[in-house]
């Protein structure tokens, strides 16, 4: 197969969320572990660390992902979605996975997929497993897509744990409670092995105590080990303070017996949103878990590494400056919480006047969303290429019922580029609601 049929056969053949939504998740594991028992089991072959969170865990990953890199570690890193291009979801060491690598796999293993009916997800997951074992990296991390508990990459044996934080999102699969979601979060937590959860919550704490305490995992509440604070805000990076906190209200004490970093850092972060600030938390604690499992990060690493996330990963897509005069900024969030941080960073912008391209998902509260957005803004409304995204007519509809002013586009690229023709040079414009809006604009910028 050639790459491009590769491709077509991947999103058109096989079951994908963000086509089809629901219809398109597996709510067991089997499928995911047949692939990989076909394939002699490749998660078995490396090292892992595996992420959840509603919010956070791409930067938190792709962070982490850098850090190791830099100390020396061969790094795989699944993540998803992509944004441009397919092989953005799995990469060891920053570079994606070859064209020829993603054809032959998908050939060599077609008639079991065939057999299998698995989804897209499931084979992706089974596919980045496999070059991570044929390349022979260090370790990997690994990003879940949805929940925890039944998640594909659920079938890992991680050294370390990493919940990001819990808010509603998806509550038609994941519950409609933050306990509940803490639940199916939790479901990553294996027997013996670390957790750091990134954010102490009153409605969820109780739900990764009892988890940890069932498994007998060492837990750390990441913001009782780290306070970090934002120094200073620039277009393309963040200044922050690191400071250490006693360990003595820590469930666990003995996870952080051994501190590896100083007590006081000033860290450079080259991904500039100010949600950041949040996310760096649990990267640290990582790190200190790691270096206690004898691995060798230094300061030195950790510093360069977060200064550099992009350059050695390759992230998009948070708070990313695609354009400036007039300033376009572009921001993966896509649910009430992402948002209200996304907001946060438009209330610190300077510019005369914003203009929004907005786009939502059908299985997104679009009324709520749209509630929260500034109405002192000139709106464009979107949708993405595909039947899970709502229409841009009835988003439009939704956004004058909320007194948001503007006009429906058939398109992302339309959008943007009506957006730019109506913008200032000292004006904003913001793309985002969906991962999959910023996908499509992309195009225009890269």
């Amino acid at each position: 197969m050639q790459y491009e049929e590769t491709l077509s056969y991947l999103y058109n053949k096989l079951p994908l969320f963000s086509r089809i939504g629901d219809a398109a998740i597996k709510k067991d594991l089997s499928n995911t572990r047949k692939l990989c028992e076909a394939l002699d089991n490749p998660q078995r072959n490396f090292h892992s660390i595996h992420i959840a969170g509603t919010n956070g865990k791409g930067s938190t990953s792709n962070m982490l992902a850098a850090i190791l890199q830099q100390a020396g570690y061969k790094t795989g890193l699944y993540t998803s979605p992509h944004l441009l291009d397919f092989r953005e979801r799995i990469r060891i060491n920053g570079t994606m996975i070859s064209q020829q690598e993603v054809s032959s796999f998908v050939e060599e293993q077609k008639d079991f997929i065939e057999t299998l009916h698995p989804s897209f997800f499931e084979v992706t997951v089974a596919m980045a497993f496999h070059h991570f074992s044929e390349h022979k990296v260090d370790i990997a991390i690994i990003e879940t897509g949805l929940g925890g508990r039944l998640d594909s990459t659920n079938v890992i044996d991680p050294i370390l744990s990493i919940i990001t934080n819990i808010s509603l999102d998806h509550t038609h699969m994941l519950g409609n409670t933050l306990s509940l979601i803490a639940s199916e979060k939790a479901g990553i937590i294996k027997p013996d092995v670390p957790v750091i959860i990134g954010e102490k919550e009153p409605d969820t704490m109780e739900v990764f105590l009892h988890t940890a305490a069932k498994t007998g995992s060492k837990i750390v509440f990441a913001q009782d080990e780290w306070r970090v604070k934002i120094l200073e805000k620039g277009e393309e990076y963040l200044s922050l303070l690191a400071q250490y906190i006693s360990p003595e209200n820590q469930p666990d004490p003995a996870i952080s017996s051994t501190r590896t970093l100083r007590s006081e850092m000033i860290i450079d972060l080259d991904l500039p949103g100010t949600y950041q600030e949040k996310n760096l938390i649990p990267v640290l604690s990582a790190v200190e878990q790691l270096n206690n499992q004898n691995y060798q990060i230094t300061e030195a690493h950790l510093m360069y590494a977060l200064a550099h996330v992009k350059e050695l990963t390759g992230l998009m897509g948070r708070w990313q400056t695609l354009r400036r005069e007039p300033r376009v900024v572009c921001d993966t969030g896509h649910n009430e919480a992402g948002w209200k941080e996304v907001l946060s960073n438009l209330q610190e912008a300077k510019f005369k006047r914003l203009h929004m391209v907005i786009g939502i998902m059908k299985d997104k509260d679009a009324a709520a969303l749209l509630s929260i957005l500034p109405k002192n803004a000139d709106y464009y409304f979107c949708c993405a290429g595909f039947e899970r995204a709502l229409p841009a007519q009835e988003l439009s509809r939704l956004g004058t019922k909320a007194n948001l002013q503007g006009r429906a586009y058939d398109s992302v690229v339309q959008a943007v580029e009506s957006a730019l023709e109506n913008a200032d040079k000292e004006d904003l414009i913001f793309i985002g609601g969906s991962t999959f809006i910023v996908a499509e604009a992309l195009t225009l910028f890269v």
